[in-house]
């Protein structure tokens, strides 16, 4: 009885490992992923990196808070009671992030503590003027402030003595602004994220791209390559090679993303930033496609090579595009970016920026992110017939043209 159960316990196993084996040996490309991504999570340089990327974004969100939340303090004399109004008017008209202290003393004892830097300004009335005096150079917003203050107290006194109120006399004067756009204006907050999105597009593509090249490179040159071959068709550690690096590629950009909103959300500004998650989803899908219709170009660069020198010279052509996608994130308006939106690979991150600032139709993403994913397929076939020439061929670097040529 005993050895009926163990044979059966050891024919079951024996099952189990054949059914395992075969389905690896059908899909031998997710052995390559595997390895892949396996040898880059043990890379102790991409581990530091992607630390150091995360503290970067908790410490960026954590400066924009702080920033927004620090209180700016002002010290403020005024050297006889009607400057004592103004400053008054203007500490009570300030925001809340914004305090103003005031000192009344006498204009030499302004100008002392001027002196010792005790005070930030004085505030004096001549006979027809109001006089601000500073150190040596006053601050741009409690200048405003002053000022605003000073035009509101003296509007209030000749509209008195003139037997009328500074609203009558300012009725009619309200100017409203509008736009042709329904969206709010984003400014600055639309300027920083496209200038995120495009240098993350940018550092993951060389940084996973260049990773990928290398690998093939590498393997080329120690013939580990053709060991592969004899197990595993030659396409299929193609396919496994780009599907890992961008499983990894995909991996970090989310968790990037992930970590960001996560702190937008503990900072409590999470009530506001719909259109940044719109965004910022659109980003992610292109990134995805962009990254994956240009990860068989990598591929193909490290084949063609036979030295890291050669590397060096033939990604000419991927890194010009890559630079002009950065550029295009960071500064095109208009036309131009409207353009570049439609362009393969720059649209990755055109289209994304574009969608910050201005009002794009619903197909108008979904074209650009069709483009991109054609240009992908193209490439990635024509990619695979390069590449399983070229992998092969050492001691001279290639063209794509001698490679396409060459017998497999």
């Amino acid at each position: 009885m005993s050895d009926d159960t163990t044979t059966t316990s050891i024919g079951a196993s024996t099952t189990a490992a054949e059914e395992e084996q075969n389905t690896s040996a059908s899909v031998p490309w997710v052995t390559v992923m595997n390895r892949e991504i396996g040898v880059k999570l043990r890379d102790r340089a991409f581990i530091v990196s992607t630390v150091l990327t995360v503290l970067g974004i908790i410490g960026f969100t954590v400066f924009i808070f702080f920033m927004g939340e620090r209180t700016t303090s002002y010290t403020v004399a005024a050297t006889d009671p009607q400057a004592v109004t103004v400053v008054e008017t203007a500490r009570d008209s300030a925001d809340e992030n914004t305090s103003i202290e005031l000192r009344s003393v006498s204009p030499d004892e302004a100008r002392d503590l001027l002196q010792n830097d005790e005070i930030d300004a004085a505030v004096s009335h001549g006979e027809d003027s109001w006089v601000l005096t500073a150190r040596s150079s006053m601050d741009s917003s409690l200048s405003g402030m002053l000022t605003d203050a000073a035009k509101d107290i003296t509007a209030q006194r000749n509209a008195a003595e003139a037997g009328t109120t500074t609203e009558q006399l300012a009725a009619g004067s309200e100017v409203q602004t509008r736009t042709l756009s329904d969206d709010p204006d984003r400014g600055v907050a639309a300027n920083v994220l496209g200038f995120i999105f495009a240098m993350l597009f940018y550092t993951a593509a060389i940084i996973f791209g260049m990773a990928i090249a290398n690998s093939v490179l590498e393997e080329k040159q120690n013939r580990v390559v053709e060991i592969l071959a004899t197990a595993i068709p030659v396409r299929h550690i193609l396919y496994g090679k780009v599907a890992g690096n961008c499983l990894l590629a995909y991996a970090q950009i989310i968790l990037y993303g992930v970590v960001g909103l996560l702190g937008v959300n503990l900072l409590g500004q999470a009530e506001s930033i719909g259109w940044i998650l719109q965004a910022s989803g659109w980003f992610i899908g292109f990134f995805v496609v962009g990254f994956a219709a240009q990860a068989s170009i990598w591929a193909v660069l490290g084949s063609l090579a036979s030295r890291t020198e050669d590397l060096q010279s033939n990604t000419g052509p991927i890194m010009s595009v890559l630079i002009a996608a950065l550029l295009v994130g960071m500064f095109a308006k208009g036309v131009w970016l409207t353009v570049a939106s439609y362009v393969p690979l720059v649209s990755s991150v055109a289209m994304p920026v574009r969608m910050l600032t201005d009002t794009v139709a619903w197909w108008e993403p979904w074209l650009a992110l069709g483009l991109c994913a054609l240009f992908g397929l193209i490439m990635f076939r024509v990619g695979e017939r390069v590449y399983q020439r070229a992998v092969f061929q050492g001691g001279q670097a290639l063209t794509w043209r001698k490679a396409l040529k060459l017998e497999r």
